[in-house]
């Protein structure tokens, strides 16, 4: 543990996994030492927790669900804990409302974060297991929509990305109003891409229709602009003119679309790939 050698301490987390193995007594055993230890000592112990088969059981699963939400501990050991939860694959009802209320918490700082980025994984693991997003998205929407974090907000908006959802209509909405009312040009981005995922494809181009009008950010602006491309292909070329005629600085954007539509592609990565510049507005490196 004395070692600044990262290979020594890569060893370390491994083996120890290696002996933890599928033996719940010895997890407990280990999860212990993480209460009193130093931060690298717990890193190190929380690694190999994560990585040893002992971490699916339920009952290791529950203390370590248990520690991180004990108040006592700091918070960044509480986010090292709920990180060691993000191979679940599957949270309760009960989690998944604990989690959410630490992450709308405003002073939870790097362990609401955590918590957050945890209900994102688990959803992608679980979707990709049973088709289960329902109750994650539902979290992660109101996480999204409440928290007073910026950082955290961002995280629950775009979170769900990595699980491919196909929107319902509340799911949707609620997106909707994210895009219109969030303060921060990343998480309007966010949900513009996000509500690209929805089946109904016309009630989108009016949610982007009305909302690029009222922002006035270039970014969030073409965010919606591109992504009502995604959403409806071909089909979003009406929207997309009236957003150039709107702001004439996507006029070339709307013409490079409406060629590469014209010239027989269809589908939406084969036209994005063929964009002449990808950020033609400068926003991939832009401060928020």
């Amino acid at each position: 543990m004395a070692s600044e050698d990262e290979h020594v301490l890569t060893y370390l987390k491994e083996r120890l996994a290696e002996l933890i193995g599928p033996d719940g007594g010895r997890a407990a055993e280990v999860l212990g030492w993480v209460r009193e230890a130093s931060p690298k000592e717990a890193g190190v112990f929380l690694s190999a927790i994560r990585s040893s088969q002992a971490v699916q059981q339920p009952a290791v699963a529950a203390k370590l669900a248990a520690m991180s939400l004990d108040k006592s501990l700091p918070l960044e050991r509480r986010a090292g804990l709920l990180a060691a939860l993000d191979t679940q694959k599957h949270l309760d009802a009960a989690t998944l409302g604990r989690f959410t209320e630490l992450a709308r918490d405003a002073s939870s700082g790097e362990a609401g974060w955590a918590a957050t980025r945890t209900i994102g994984r688990v959803m992608a693991t679980d979707s990709q297991r049973s088709g289960s997003q329902a109750a994650y998205l539902d979290k992660l929407l109101t996480i999204g929509s409440e928290s007073s974090d910026d950082d955290i907000r961002y995280l629950a908006i775009s979170m769900p990305m990595h699980a491919d959802p196909i929107l319902d209509r509340s799911a949707m909405e609620r997106y909707a109003k994210i895009l219109t009312t969030e303060g921060s040009a990343n998480g309007r981005d966010a949900a513009a891409h996000m509500l690209s995922l929805s089946q109904d494809k016309a009630r989108v181009m009016e949610i982007f229709a009305s909302a690029f009008r009222a922002d006035g950010d270039i970014c969030a602006r073409w965010a919606m602009f591109r992504f009502a491309a995604r959403a409806a292909g071909k089909e979003a070329l009406p929207v997309m003119a009236l957003m150039a005629s709107a702001d004439p600085r996507f006029q070339d954007d709307h013409r490079t679309f409406e060629q590469l539509y014209g010239s027989g592609v269809v589908d939406f990565d084969r036209v994005w790939l063929s964009l002449p510049d990808q950020d033609p507005h400068g926003c991939l490196h832009r401060p928020d």
